[in-house]
């Protein structure tokens, strides 16, 4: 783990309520009291009816791919050594997005609407990233 060379992401004080969890394997998302909306990624305010009053709830961390990318060659530095990798937009169960990497499959089987589940890949001591794998049927 001392190796990662990788961006990290920015940790603050309200995103450090998502990694924390992420590093406790689990998935959290936020949604407004008032209006229900889901909201990921954490914010301050409901993007829907502008209220604060925004609580934390766990996902299941089972979704489908919306899209995704393989890059084979011409990857940043940073990710050169992991080639290919695997990005996609994850659509959750819950109703929210997120960008984040597939893993552990052959790349070559991933397609839209295919159903994924998280998985949690401690970078550092204290960052744990959520990735994305086919889920085990």
């Amino acid at each position: 783990m001392s190796g990662y060379n990788k961006p990290l992401p920015l940790i603050t004080p309200l995103s450090k309520v998502f990694y924390d969890a992420c590093r406790d394997k689990k998935l959290m998302y936020q949604q407004c009291n008032d209006c229900g909306e889901i909201i990921f990624f954490p914010k301050h305010l409901c993007p829907n009816c502008m209220s604060r009053n925004l609580g934390w709830k766990e996902s299941k961390g089972k979704g489908k791919i919306q899209t995704f990318t393989v890059t084979y060659e011409a990857a940043p530095p940073e990710f050169a050594a992991d080639q290919p990798y695997a990005l996609a937009i994850i659509r959750l169960d819950e109703g929210f997005r997120m960008m984040t990497n597939i893993v552990e499959c052959d790349f070559n089987t991933l397609s839209c609407e295919m159903p994924v589940e998280v998985v949690f890949d401690a970078v550092t001591p204290e960052i744990t990233l959520p990735k994305f794998r086919p889920a085990v049927k």
